[in-house]
């Protein structure tokens, strides 16, 4: 029988698969690096992308602050305006007011009572003044109270300085100031009430 050594063979096989499986396995090892590597780009690459949209984000956020802070103050200024151009209409309606005013108090005056100071507190005046006597300042009272534009006359005080002389009479009164379509429209308002 002839004797057939087998063990290089063997061996040479045996080297064969080791050297097969360590191609595979520096194979398999370059593949999962490769997978592991790609994935890791496109996280990489999914976190850039939505780190620049949080950016634009945050760079459009804060264009929009500025935005509405410009808007608050052109909205201050708007106000400020508005009550500014209120005040001037106020003035422009009060404006004939003061001239009737002024042209009723001289109107109203009787011969023998002198004003001496006016103060006007909104719509209220308070008269101080002087008469020859007290039915002048009930005169006066009455001539008031028929004005379109004043109304409501009350007397506060009324004193004679020197009784003995000239017995003049210092008065101090108080009238509502009013216009003739404010009563027109008391009127119709109590109507209705």
């Amino acid at each position: 029988m002839t004797r057939i050594n087998l063990l290089p063979w063997r061996d040479e096989l045996r080297q064969e698969r080791q050297k097969q499986f360590v191609s595979m396995a520096a194979l398999t090892f370059m593949l999962a690096a490769a997978i592991v590597g790609l994935i890791h780009f496109q996280m990489v690459t999914k976190t850039d992308y939505q780190k620049s949209r949080n950016q634009f984000l945050t760079n459009e956020i804060s264009k929009l602050d500025e935005e509405i802070k410009e808007i608050q103050e052109l909205q201050k200024v708007r106000k400020s305006l508005i009550e500014r151009m209120e005040v001037i209409q106020d003035l422009q309606a009060s404006r004939p007011t003061i001239v009737h005013l002024f042209t009723e108090l001289v109107t109203s005056v009787p011969n023998g009572v002198y004003l001496k100071t006016m103060e006007q507190t909104q719509d209220v005046l308070k008269i101080t003044g002087e008469a020859e006597s007290n039915a002048r300042v009930s005169s006066y009272m009455r001539n008031l109270n028929n004005s379109d534009w004043l109304k409501d006359p009350n007397l506060d005080v009324i004193e004679i300085e020197d009784k003995t002389v000239t017995r003049i009479s210092s008065f101090i009164l108080t009238v509502k100031q009013t216009s003739p379509t404010a009563s027109d429209e008391e009127e119709i308002a109590g109507g209705q009430l």
